[in-house]
């Protein structure tokens, strides 16, 4: 029965008030069995209680107006129960069915019920029964709403289909009703959905390392012939790196034959061939409806801290074995020349830009040959404009003592040539470092003429020189033009071939100079590329076996801190489509993603903050670029992954209607950066013992360097971008202040300071950025805080009663989307806390009673 009357719960004992709990089940008329949905949460010692959790259905339950919903109410004495049956230790109270059009003939998401039985009118408080989903689209008065307004619409409905359709799934939904400070009820929805990214961005990766290292095991052989001492060490780099090719084409192969979830549970962690995958990855919204206040949202992805937890951490993290394998290359690098990583980074930019350049080059120097063709001298200065820029920058990315010196070392490591005698010392680098020193760094040869690599790369600036003097020289047989530019001086044309026919072709006049042009690029190209792959060769040389084990579990980390990062801006992005200001602020300066994490400085975590550190760095490396997707099929949208190790883009597809709808910049291709930071504040027993007994320099450390780069972006922003591009907040402290804050607590010395992490998410939300929370698993750590940071925000910008906050704080992480996600993970609905995890977390990450037991996870 459906009415308003009240009425007490009668419980079983007469000397106390029952605890309620109200179980929902279904019924289908059709097949007519009863199946169990959910459970409320339990309202203890009340005789009209509140249910402040609701109850949803997913959207692909097959419900018709004619299915039945029966409600039962029990009396619990004991709370262990799953989601949707009955507690343990409970007794009956009274049930009461609806159908489902009862449901949809109501105007609230509510239903206020009475259950009758032979004792009488039991009154149960609200129900809160969810019939929209999270990503939908509520009615309103059409006849009012404007053509933009209609517009925005369709775009809106357009990215939310294709987000839901093409990257998250299996949507978890859970409702609740709270009351504010005046006395009106709040309706709150959160979503917790998987990301198909978790699987989609690794496997490219998979693709783009395998055929990085194929490209490279080429350039070793194109290398030409060497003396026996170099062929041997070329021939074992090879082989290294046949060895990891084979390895990661393996793992490709086991994970093209994965289906079913998106994610990969905590349980999988160390398996090998999930390595690449992210953790748990999921992503969490929460929707907030208040009376006469826009709906607003607040997102946050959640993952496992990325870390190679198949390899271990015994040796410690990449941070550590990073700087530790650093040194002992310089002190035992006997059989080949060290190059520091600032050597070898230099050298993977010169291949890059030679490759990248060399095409572009040689396509522009056609087009001018075109416009000469066609007799077009427009045509003409408009080509030769943009070569002389591309081809100064290519002579520019050459002009490299690097170069110079690799190129002798390189000829000194040909048949009939001296190996190396004293190798441990590297070469001089510019800005700063100490002057090159070849007969310290690199063997020499007597024979080989040291200005001939800056003869090679001076042909190529005369060769342009000629050919710009030669278009001047065509230009003056045009008619003179008050708007002419100005001719290149006298002494450039002398250059110029002296036969030169004015009355000729102007093709047949440019061709031998343009020809002369890209055959001195290419003779460049081949120098250049051959001793940078020497270079590498070295670095490959001497980081045998444990560098290439290294650059696997680099792999590893920054494979799964991309697929985070990736799913984070594509929510981000969707959220912001309609935000003019926010497009504005990701073309500008970009977004900044903040991770937060709550792993300990002790034992193996300490090894996982150390690979997290290294991988969330990393990130730096990624660009972002938005495109137009070729159809609105989901197989179109998703994102594309190309580039290398050094710099990685990563192409977000939109369909049409909504690629229309961006800036300029954005459209026109504009790589858009991201900015991560990192702030770790461990709260777990394990942490207790760092803070008292260990090292926690590690955590310091991170925090400090992260808040500079936080800064750093803060001011940079508020440089290019209106302070009315960022969100608006009930909270009004300023940002600088909160950035003043910030620093002040990451210098102090205070044991488990969570207001870091407070701090850093509540100025990352202010900048527009993205949210990441993370634990070993994201599992039961991340669940306290992201329950903790929701009822925070409904707090503080939806003015949460106050007497309302520990009972929604408990709400959520007993019946809310984080229990689900550790039901999903280990099969069982505890958070995997024991009596002295619980005595060490600061009281407010405290999980309820009766929803934490040590399992096993």
């Amino acid at each position: 029965e459906l009415g308003t009357n009240q009425g007490d719960l009668i419980g079983s004992g007469r000397d106390r008030t029952p605890n309620a709990l109200v179980q929902v089940a279904v019924i289908d008329p059709r097949e007519q069995y009863l199946v169990s949905q959910a459970c409320t949460e339990i309202v203890e010692g009340s005789r009209d209680p509140l249910f402040l959790t609701g109850v949803t259905f997913p959207p692909e339950y097959p419900a018709s107006p004619e299915t039945l919903v029966k409600l039962t109410v029990y009396d619990v004495r004991d709370k262990a129960r799953d989601n949707v049956s009955k507690p343990l230790s409970s007794s009956f109270l009274g049930s009461a069915t609806f159908s489902v059009s009862d449901l949809l003939r109501s105007k609230d998401d509510q239903l206020t019920l009475n259950l009758r039985s032979s004792d009488g009118v039991l009154a149960v408080g609200t129900v809160l029964v969810s019939r929209v989903n999270m990503g939908e689209m509520e009615e309103g008065d059409m006849d009012h709403i404007t053509a933009d307004v209609q517009q925005a619409q369709k775009v809106r409905t357009c990215v939310c289909v294709c987000e839901c359709e093409s990257l998250f799934k299996n949507p978890v939904c859970k409702v609740y009703k709270f009351q504010t400070v005046d006395s009106k009820w709040m309706l709150v929805r959160e979503q917790m959905e998987e990301c198909t990214l978790s699987f989609s961005i690794p496997r490219q990766l998979l693709h783009l390392y395998i055929q990085e290292d194929m490209r490279r095991i080429q350039e070793l052989r194109d290398l030409g012939e060497l003396s026996p001492h170099w062929d041997n060490l070329r021939k074992e780099v090879i082989g290294r790196y046949g060895q990891v090719i084979a390895a990661y084409q393996e793992t490709l192969a086991e994970l093209n034959k994965i289906t079913g979830p998106s994610f990969k549970p905590s349980c999988s962690k160390a398996q090998r061939y999930l390595e690449f995958i992210p953790i748990n990855l999921h992503t969490q919204r929460m929707r907030v409806t208040c009376p006469r206040q826009t709906d607003a949202f607040y997102d946050v992805i959640t993952v496992g801290a990325p870390a190679a937890h198949f390899q271990g951490f015994k040796g410690g993290g990449l941070q550590r074995l990073l700087s530790r394998h650093e040194a002992e290359k310089k002190s035992t690098a006997y059989q080949c020349i060290y190059y520091s990583p600032e050597h070898t980074a230099k050298a993977q930019e010169v291949l890059h830009s030679v490759g990248h350049l060399q095409p572009l080059i040689s396509g522009l120097a056609d087009q001018l040959l075109q416009a000469a063709q066609q007799h077009s001298m427009a045509g003409l200065r408009e080509a030769l404009k943009t070569l002389a820029g591309k081809t100064e920058q290519f002579v520019h990315a050459l002009k490299d003592e690097l170069v110079k010196s690799a190129l002798l070392a390189l000829h000194a490591a040909q048949p009939g040539q001296i190996p190396p005698q004293n190798p441990g010392h590297s070469p001089g680098q510019e800005d700063g470092h100490a002057p090159l020193k070849c007969q310290d760094s690199i063997p020499c040869h007597k024979e080989y003429d040291e200005e001939e690599w800056d003869r090679v790369w001076a042909d190529v600036a005369k060769s342009l020189n000629c050919v710009i003097a030669m278009v001047d020289k065509l230009q003056e047989q045009e008619p003179i033009n008050n708007n002419q530019e100005q001719p290149i001086p006298k002494q450039v044309l002398a250059d110029v071939i002296t036969s030169h026919n004015p009355e000729g072709d102007w093709r047949e006049q440019l061709c031998p100079l343009v020809v002369r042009l890209k055959e001195c690029v290419v003779e460049v190209v081949v120098r250049a590329r051959r001793a940078m792959t020497f270079v590498l060769l070295q670095e490959a040389a001497c980081s045998i076996p444990q560098g290439l084990f290294l650059k696997q579990r680099r792999d590893v980390v920054f494979s799964q801190a991309l697929a985070a990062l990736a799913c984070g801006f594509v929510m981000r992005l969707y959220a912001g489509m309609e935000d003019k200001g926010f497009l504005r602020q990701l073309h500008l300066v970009g977004l900044v993603a903040q991770f937060e994490s709550l792993l300990s400085t002790y034992s193996e975590e300490i090894g996982m903050l150390e690979d997290m550190e290294v991988g969330i760095s990393d990130l730096h490396r990624v660009a972002f670029k938005i495109t137009q997707a070729k159809t609105d099929d989901p197989c179109d949208l998703q994102p594309v992954v190309i580039g290398r190790r050094d710099h990685y883009t990563v192409e977000v597809p939109l369909p049409r209607l909504a690629f229309q709808t961006l800036p300029h910049e954005i459209k026109e291709g504009k790589a858009l950066q991201v900015y991560p930071v990192l702030f770790n504040v461990g709260i777990n027993e394990q942490q207790t013992i760092a803070d008292r007994f260990g090292d926690i320099s590690l955590q310091e450390r991170i925090n400090q360097r992260n808040f500079e780069i936080l800064d750093s972006y803060y001011k940079s922003l508020s440089d290019k971008v209106p302070s009315e591009c960022l969100p608006c907040f009930q909270t009004q402290t300023d940002l600088k202040d909160l950035l003043g804050t910030l620093g002040q607590n990451v210098v102090t010395k205070k044991r488990k300071n969570v207001e870091i992490l407070w701090l850093a998410g509540t100025i990352c939300r202010r900048l527009n950025g993205i949210r990441f929370t993370s634990c070993k698993s994201a599992k039961d750590r991340t669940s306290m805080s992201v329950t903790l940071e929701q009822c925070a925000l409904l707090r503080d910008e939806h003015q949460l009663n106050k007497d309302y906050f520990i009972r929604a704080l408990d709400c959520m992480r007993r019946e809310g989307c984080r229990i689900e996600n550790v039901q999903k993970n280990i099969k069982c609905r505890k958070y995997a806390f024991n009596m002295l995890q619980l005595m060490a977390f600061p009281k407010i990450y405290r999980p309820p009673e009766g929803t934490y037991g040590k399992v096993d996870s």
